[in-house]
């Protein structure tokens, strides 16, 4: 690892997210084919529809926008990395479905179009969200991916530690409960049970999207380590600038419902912190993520740019 970083502009950002997208989109439109993979029976029309409805057309493709531009930092070839990134899509895609559904989210629009539930049923959504999941796996255990199934075994691991009971859905169960769902009276979480949540229900996948692009890379444990720290400052950030958002953007921008936070009482730091504190430290945390990069040179920039979109970002 080096010193000295450079600044990469928006500009630039902006056209490797929109880059990224492109080929993610291609790679996912090719995953979610009608035709039956070797060792498949038949894939059902219209679950394959109901996939490809939550999966496509998908925004910035934050995550495996991180996948990618980690492993391209360890020099990985881009196919191999457009799989890792594809893989971890799939699965955040997966959660969108779910938590949409009106027993979780209740919501009726996702990035601006009906979500799974609403465009064909509960079942199918369920499904969908199910298949999508399952899919990911399969990819990051695909020869394709990596020819080393030590690897790959390292990459499927990390996503599932990531992504099930004590990551990302874990904290969607502690992100319920603290909605009263299951008690009679509401707890109000504490602030560092608020951070827990979030490093739980949208950190964890998050970091691992980028521990998944040191690892596809071979990263040695300082650079593990660092792109580590990164991973969950850019986490946290994210989660903060998103309950922010809730507040302030309207549905519009966000394609979402918004302003939904406060209403079903969801634990947030705003909720601790107040409107301006959690701003303060969204900018804090986002600092943080690019400060734990100060071991690499430029060619870490866009992973710099990609922290500091996390904290600005406006949908």
């Amino acid at each position: 690892m080096s010193s000295v970083p450079s600044q990469a502009s928006h500009a630039d950002l902006d056209a490797r997210l929109a880059q990224n997208a492109a080929a993610v989109e291609t790679l996912l439109e090719s995953l979610l084919s009608e035709t039956p993979a070797a060792g498949e029976i038949l894939r059902p029309p219209r679950l394959v529809a109901a996939m490809r409805h939550g999966a496509l057309a998908g925004g910035k493709r934050l995550r495996p926008f991180l996948t990618v531009e980690t492993a391209r930092l360890l020099g990985v070839p881009s196919a191999q990395a457009l799989r890792a990134g594809a893989a971890v899509e799939l699965l955040h895609c997966y959660s969108l479905v779910h938590d949409d559904l009106p027993a979780m989210d209740d919501d009726d629009l996702r990035r601006g179009r009906p979500t799974v539930h609403k465009a064909y049923d509960e079942a199918t959504a369920i499904l969908a969200g199910d298949a999508l999941l399952t899919l990911a796996f399969d990819v990051l255990a695909d020869p394709e991916t990596h020819e080393s199934g030590e690897i790959r075994v390292a990459l499927v691991r990390c996503l599932a530690r990531a992504s099930g009971l004590g990551g990302m859905v874990g904290g969607q169960m502690l992100d319920l409960a603290a909605e009263g769902r299951f008690e009679a009276q509401k707890h109000a979480l504490a602030e560092a049970e608020i951070r827990r949540l979030q490093a739980m229900k949208t950190g964890a996948l998050l970091a691992a999207s980028v521990e998944i692009g040191a690892r596809l890379g071979g990263a040695d444990a300082a650079a593990l380590a660092a792109l580590d720290a990164y991973g969950r400052a850019l986490g946290a950030t994210f989660q903060i600038a998103d309950d922010i958002l809730d507040v302030e953007a309207d549905a519009a921008q966000m394609g979402k419902a918004t302003a939904k936070d406060e209403d079903k009482g969801k634990a947030t730091l705003i909720g601790v912190l107040g409107l301006d504190g959690a701003k303060r430290e969204r900018d804090r945390l986002s600092e943080a993520a690019v400060k734990a990069l100060d071991g690499f040179g430029a060619t870490a920039d866009t992973l710099r740019a990609a922290a500091r979109f996390a904290a600005q970002r406006k949908s």
